[in-house]
């Protein structure tokens, strides 16, 4: 009979989520051995491999967790029924706000998601894909007539060129945290720069 999991199962399992995406983020997928993982989390190899099968399962993991959360953002905002500037503001405050707590899983998904094989890098890129259609659409439903256009979704990847990128540059206990930013990336992209209001945290009195 195989041995059933323990209470503690899917926390550890947890936190060797959140160890590895750390390491990967820091080192490279490449540059990150499981012996190195297992280490990091106090656990023998052998104990490792009895949450996860592989290296190659254990991003693939990572990438999916990061997109699912991601998507169920998209249904938690879609689910207030805000008007469309309303809900296009509320898509890109969560998301910016969700990046400050998943910085390492997001840095995984967008630099080491090409190490998976063909069929499992498929699998991540099309949740990824789903996410940007949400937003294609909240974009094409503040401006009717863009869709038309073709612009709604190269406007779309504009936006997601500002929020996706920020944990490069925007660093934790910094002057500007992303509660700041999340609502001047909205300002900017719904108004322009004239239309940007300065963080209270900032703004002169």
């Amino acid at each position: 009979m195989a041995r059933g999991r323990s209470a503690t199962y899917d926390d550890q399992r947890e936190a060797i989520l959140a160890r590895a995406a750390e390491l990967f983020a820091a080192r490279g997928y490449p540059g990150t051995s499981m012996n190195e993982v297992a280490a990091a989390c106090g656990l023998t190899k052998p104990a490792l491999y009895h949450y996860v099968r592989d290296k190659q399962a254990l991003l693939l993991q990572i990438c999916e967790d990061h997109i699912v959360t991601l998507q169920e953002l998209v249904d938690e905002v879609a689910a207030r029924q805000l008007l469309p500037d309303e809900h296009l503001r509320a898509l890109i405050l969560a998301f910016v706000q969700a990046y400050a707590d998943a910085q390492h899983q997001h840095r995984v998904l967008t630099e080491d998601v090409r190490f998976l094989g063909d069929a499992e890098r498929e699998q991540v890129l099309e949740g990824q894909r789903q996410v940007v259609a949400a937003f294609a659409r909240a974009v094409a439903a503040v401006r009717p007539g863009i869709a038309d256009a073709a612009l709604h979704k190269p406007l779309t990847m504009l936006l997601f060129g500002m929020i996706n990128w920020m944990f490069t540059w925007l660093q934790p206990g910094g002057a500007l945290s992303h509660a700041d930013m999340a609502p001047v990336v909205a300002d900017l992209f719904l108004g322009g720069l004239a239309a940007v209001r300065l963080p209270e945290s900032v703004a002169s009195p």
